[in-house]
């Protein structure tokens, strides 16, 4: 077996076995294939495409090219989420909490972010001394006595895909659904998870800007899953404006303290309640999605998932008396107004421009070295469909510079259009795809 012929039949579009796709992973991931012909592969791939099986085949191989966490000493239905991004994505926050004081464990695994704003990891990091580096004995005590944990993701989990990736990057076929998802799925299988929910966004602010692509791609993901021995579920909910109200790091987390009080924006919660309800039907703790809302709702009200949160903050070192007291975050030195330039209703928010406008002020990195200001962010004050005269405030700016003040102010105006219509609401969510189809 070598490369060349592999290159030649995907080229010719014939489908590649298992061991040919094994192959090309081990060979790229171990050096004994260069990256000329990996590069010609991957073209092909991008033309040619993959079939179930060929991309359930590659997500394989990728997962099986570093290591696969054994998470099997955790009690029960271990269950994970993964969100393929977007801008005020603080569901992680509130929905763990949530989904292990109704009673399923969450053993997450999550990086820091490269983008808009942080990752989860640096969002937890605003709490001083919360530390993702613990031992795997630790992980895993911590799971079975409170149902909640997030270590940082090694790097010797699926290294191929770190790989393969980078080259995707500089030969133009990152677009391509299989090779997406293999990328998204690889990691999320070698962390052990024993379910997986998916919350696949789509809009503005989102990597698929198109609702079918979006559906093509979930549909793609949970078969991978569910090919692979794991329950999946994808939840496609709207990113055509930020989600909540908050974009910055400490701004996200006490947004999320809040929405665990039961104060927080509709719908950030809606779609934890949305996320959850299906992690607890995996983890059969509840029958169906009336029974999962219903216990959800019940540990928000009664205080016992922001409970969990002050025990899961506390245990991996951070202070959880912030939880309590949030005032002692600390605070950006300057809050500035941004004012509405026009009349009329909001018609819409490019949720892209906006996260752009955060990561001027340096909620977010613009490269891996780069050094995120946890307090600084943007607070959305009117949202698409409110009503706005000249001069009203529809956003907040959270800043430690006053160049970086303007520079974000002037973007973030261009994010907004109006109409002089009231525009009607739009849906947060659009369907859910599981292993026996989709529903819209």
């Amino acid at each position: 077996m070598n490369m060349y012929d592999i290159i030649l039949k995907k080229r010719n579009g014939q489908i590649l076995s298992k061991e040919e796709i094994n192959h090309f992973v081990t060979g790229f991931t171990d050096g004994s294939i260069p990256d000329y012909q990996a590069s010609a592969f991957m073209m092909a791939l991008f033309f040619q495409k993959m079939n179930e099986e060929e991309t359930v085949y590659l997500t394989e191989a990728m997962m099986n090219s570093g290591d696969v966490l054994d998470l099997s000493q955790i009690e029960g239905i271990k269950v994970d989420k993964h969100s393929t991004g977007g801008v005020g994505d603080t569901t992680t926050l509130v929905l763990g909490p949530m989904v292990a004081a109704a009673g399923a464990p969450v053993a997450k695994m999550s990086g820091r972010g490269l983008g808009h704003t942080g990752g989860t990891v640096d969002k937890l990091e605003s709490f001083p001394g919360f530390s993702v580096e613990i031992t795997n004995d630790e992980f895993i005590k911590n799971v079975n006595e409170i149902k909640l944990s997030v270590s940082a993701q090694t790097g010797d989990l699926a290294p191929a895909d770190k790989k393969i990736y980078a080259l995707r990057d500089v030969t133009a076929t990152v677009d391509n659904m299989s090779l997406i998802a293999s990328s998204i799925m690889s990691k999320k299988l070698a962390s052990g998870a024993d379910a997986i929910v998916l919350d696949v966004k789509t809009g503005s602010g989102a990597f698929m800007k198109e609702l079918d692509d979006s559906f093509e791609l979930a549909k793609i993901m949970v078969n991978i899953g569910n090919n692979m021995g794991r329950e999946t579920v994808a939840v496609i909910s709207n990113m055509d404006q930020p989600l909540g109200n908050m974009i910055g790091n400490i701004l996200e987390v006490k947004e999320a303290i809040e929405t665990l009080q039961g104060k927080g924006p509709e719908d950030l919660y809606e779609l934890c309640l949305s996320l959850g309800a299906q992690m607890l039907i995996l983890s059969k703790v509840a029958k169906d999605e009336e029974e999962a809302r219903e216990k959800l709702e019940e540990v928000v009200n009664n205080g016992s998932a922001l409970e969990i949160f002050k025990e899961f903050i506390t245990r991996q070192g951070g202070n959880g008396d912030l939880i309590d007291h949030p005032d002692l975050f600390p605070k950006a030195k300057y809050i500035v107004e941004v004012k509405a330039t026009n009349d009329g209703y909001i018609e819409h928010i490019e949720a892209d421009e906006v996260g752009m406008s955060a990561l001027e002020l340096g909620a977010g990195r613009q490269t891996k070295d780069s050094v995120i200001d946890l307090s600084v962010g943007i607070e959305l004050i009117k949202k698409v469909g409110d009503q706005v005269n000249i001069g009203d405030t529809i956003a907040i700016i959270h800043s430690n510079d006053e160049d970086k003040t303007k520079r974000s102010i002037e973007r973030l105006l261009k994010a907004y259009s109006f109409s002089d219509e009231k525009i009607p609401s739009s849906k947060l969510i659009y369907g859910i795809v599981n292993k026996d189809g989709d529903f819209r």
